[in-house]
């Protein structure tokens, strides 16, 4: 039997860093209930799993999760599913997992305590529902901070690429109100963050009006954080090409806390391969647009997605997207194997690509993307710059923070945490750099 009056929580998320702003949200949530959060899974009442369905083993990985929440003595925690796992399969969780007390989807979130309440009177507690009223308005104020935090912004995509379930597990494209995310920037600059993560399933397709009810792209909220006492950094992720605005280009030239780094999909190099993932760009379109932005601001580190062995896919399409990444030279990248998620119109399309040829392609592109991201880093090797000291090193006086273009710097430094520190670079791998303070 689990707690059935729980008054500790744990909450596990996976995936993307919209999950992480969610599962910050759930937790501040519960503290406002008067729970306490406890630093493990083992150690708590409540233990929420709040999951990502864009991959294969991600949901399954959380089904392994549940399992291992059953403790020596037959007991176990009160168990929530939340996320985007919990919106695509809903009843299905509990049916397949009987230990599971709460399903949530990650629009009903807000609705988390009252479905803690069902759940301590027995009662299994599922709530799926896309609300028209926005959550956040139902979410406690921002409280404890460390330097970075994150803030989405809009949520949802109206893109409806044929590989991906978030349009239908998150819902139609949404922004969120101008003033809300002002103040809450504001909430988490007050309590320590001095840099802002901007968060959307399309970042960039933001629209709201501001205070004067003129309507603004994400690039005019950029410009108003720019103004927002104590607040050094502003970063924002995922964009969508289509939704790359001239404003936008030229606001990474033009606004001083604007990080020189843009994350930028393209998922494939193949004009033909786009059409058929629905991508609504080609391969011309995405150059151009990195090569306006780099004329915006010429230090500016790419990053990005890509996919390999969508469904027919050829050797020679595949080649193209080695050619893109020639192209483009990213700072960094991620890859993946196509994965089919059920309920998508490429799970049913014709010449799914053999496993085996997908690990072959997915080792050639991670070698070239691996040799391009050592190569950034190198080039940064006598570089001073500044550094935002986030945590703690594993050797003592080692603090490890982030350059401007989210490279993880590691250095000896009697410095605090929060600190925005001035570093030379001294050394360079393929992950994280070495700095010692100017």
């Amino acid at each position: 039997m689990n707690d059935r009056n729980p008054k500790t929580f744990h909450v596990k998320s996976f995936g993307c860093q919209m999950n992480v702003y969610d599962g910050a949200r759930m937790a501040e949530l519960l503290e406002a209930e008067g729970m306490s959060a406890a630093a493990e899974s083992a150690e708590a009442d409540l233990v929420v799993l709040n999951t990502c369905h864009i991959r294969e083993k991600a949901a399954e990985k959380v089904y392994s999760d549940i399992g291992r929440l059953k403790r020596e003595d037959g007991s176990r925690p009160m168990i929530a599913v939340a996320g985007c796992v919990a919106q695509a399969e809903g009843a299905e969780i509990p049916r397949r997992a009987p230990s599971v007390d709460i399903v949530v989807g990650p629009q009903a979130y807000h609705r988390l305590p009252e479905l803690v309440t069902r759940a301590k009177a027995g009662e299994r507690a599922l709530d799926t529902d896309m609300p028209i009223e926005s959550k956040f308005t139902a979410l406690p104020a921002r409280r404890k901070q460390g330097p970075t935090a994150f803030l989405t912004v809009q949520e949802g995509c109206d893109k409806f690429c044929t590989y991906c379930v978030v349009p239908y597990t998150r819902g139609a494209e949404v922004s969120r109100s101008w003033a809300a995310i002002l103040d809450e920037a504001k909430a988490l600059v007050d309590h320590g963050a001095r840099e802002i993560t901007l968060l959307g399933q399309n970042v960039n397709a933001w629209e709201g009006e501001d205070e004067k009810g003129r309507t603004q792209g994400l690039d005019g909220l950029a410009r108003a954080l720019d103004r927002l006492p104590g607040l050094e950094r502003i970063r924002y992720t995922t964009s969508h090409p289509n939704d790359m605005t001239e404003g936008l280009i030229r606001a990474h030239g033009e606004v001083e806390k604007l990080m020189p780094f843009l994350h930028l999909p393209v998922q494939s190099g193949n004009d033909r391969v786009l059409k058929a993932m629905n991508r609504s760009h080609t391969t011309a379109s995405y150059l151009a647009i990195i090569e306006r932005v780099r004329e915006a601001r010429p230090d500016i580190a790419i990053s990005g997605d890509f996919i390999v062995g969508f469904p027919g896919e050829t050797d020679a399409e595949f080649e193209d997207t080695l050619k893109i990444v020639e192209a483009v030279n990213y700072a960094q990248a991620y890859s993946f194997k196509y994965s089919a998620r059920p309920g998508t119109p490429a799970a049913e399309m014709d010449g799914q690509v053999p496993a085996d040829v997908m690990d072959e392609r997915l080792q050639r592109l991670q070698a070239l993307l691996n040799e391009q991201q050592l190569a950034f880093n190198r080039a940064t090797v006598g570089r001073r710059t500044s550094v935002l000291l986030e945590r703690l090193g594993k050797k003592p006086g080692q603090l490890i923070g982030k350059s401007p273009w989210l490279q993880s710097v590691h250095l000896e430094t009697d410095a605090s945490l929060g600190d925005l520190v001035e570093v030379e670079i001294v050394s360079a791998g393929p992950n994280s750099l070495a700095g010692a303070q100017a």
